[in-house]
């Protein structure tokens, strides 16, 4: 370096400054302060939602459990109790779990002293609201079907003109479906205990409800008394005649030959207008789904 020169000095200065976080401890204080505000807005929902047995519950689960409301100076477990006397061992939240639960009795104890009687109109109960029951639901499945066979009688082009000559409805016996003959509609010819046409296309709509439903059928043949007044003694062989011809239609639809209970020829004597028999609708042949007896459990049976 020659003589009189300076030194050439070189300063390197670093930019920034420890004002702008203050380091991390603020991240610290902000996460505590959620939380407790989460824990306090947790309490509050809490509060809003329980009841008050529930709050009465969550207080006697967090009362301590052994003091003793005793006076007795020797502070110990047993309180200067003995083992059989209500002491400071037993108090706390035990007494009020005792109080709120008591002791369920023993089902042997209560069947040797439950009255017979008091029994016996108990299962009588059960056995009547099953029975209720059971008929509430076969009246739904009656009323089904019925709905069923109208909607059929309307959708069907060649039904829809037949359907003057069905009459569905609900007797103590059953759901019961009338063919019915109408004035120049009848459903066999005179004297003849074959059904024509119109009545073989009813008989296949009628088969196709029986077939949905688990009761069994019981079909009547009916005849009209003449015009002149007088009952005919072949009208007995001509309603059973046509009240089978009709079961045979039944079954050839697919009703199994099981379901058939009962087949028979009722002639007049029960006439569908009784002010006028000699009416063409009295002639008709009644399909009656049974109302039967509700099968019940061996345990409630009467």
């Amino acid at each position: 370096m020659a003589t009189g020169e300076r030194p050439i000095v070189i300063k390197k200065v670093k930019k920034g400054g420890g004002h702008g976080h203050h380091g991390g401890a603020w991240k610290v204080a902000y996460a505590d302060f959620v939380t407790a505000m989460m824990a306090f807005f947790l309490l509050m929902w809490l509060i809003n939602t329980t009841s008050p047995e529930q709050k009465r519950g969550i207080a006697d689960y967090f009362a301590p459990a052994s003091i003793s409301s005793t006076t007795s100076g020797s502070g110990g477990i047993l309180g200067g109790t003995a083992l059989g006397a209500d002491g400071a061992k037993s108090s706390g939240s035990m007494s009020i779990i005792e109080q709120m639960s008591p002791e369920s009795p023993n089902p042997e104890e209560d069947g040797k002293t439950q009255d017979p009687s008091a029994t016996s109109q108990m299962q009588e109960a059960s056995t009547e609201a099953l029975r209720e029951a059971l008929q509430k639901r076969e009246e739904a499945a009656f009323q089904s079907a019925a709905q069923s066979l109208r909607q059929a009688l309307q959708d069907m082009p060649e039904l829809a003109e037949l359907s003057k000559n069905i009459i569905i409805d609900q007797t103590p016996e059953g759901l019961r479906i009338q063919l019915v003959d109408q004035e120049g509609r009848s459903m066999f010819a005179e004297g003849s205990g074959q059904p024509n046409d119109r009545a073989r296309l009813l008989l296949r709509a009628v088969s196709k409800i029986i077939t949905q439903l688990p009761n069994r059928v019981s079909i009547y043949g009916h005849t009209s008394v003449s015009a002149d007044g007088s009952r005919a003694e072949g009208d007995w062989a001509l309603s059973a005649t046509r009240a089978d011809s009709s079961r045979r239609v039944l079954q050839t639809a697919g009703v199994a030959s099981d379901r058939i209970y009962q087949v028979a020829g009722k002639a007049n004597s029960e006439p569908l207008y009784p002010d006028d028999p000699t009416l063409p609708g009295n002639r008709r042949i009644a399909i009656v789904l049974l109302r039967e007896a509700p099968v019940l459990p061996p345990d409630v049976r009467p």
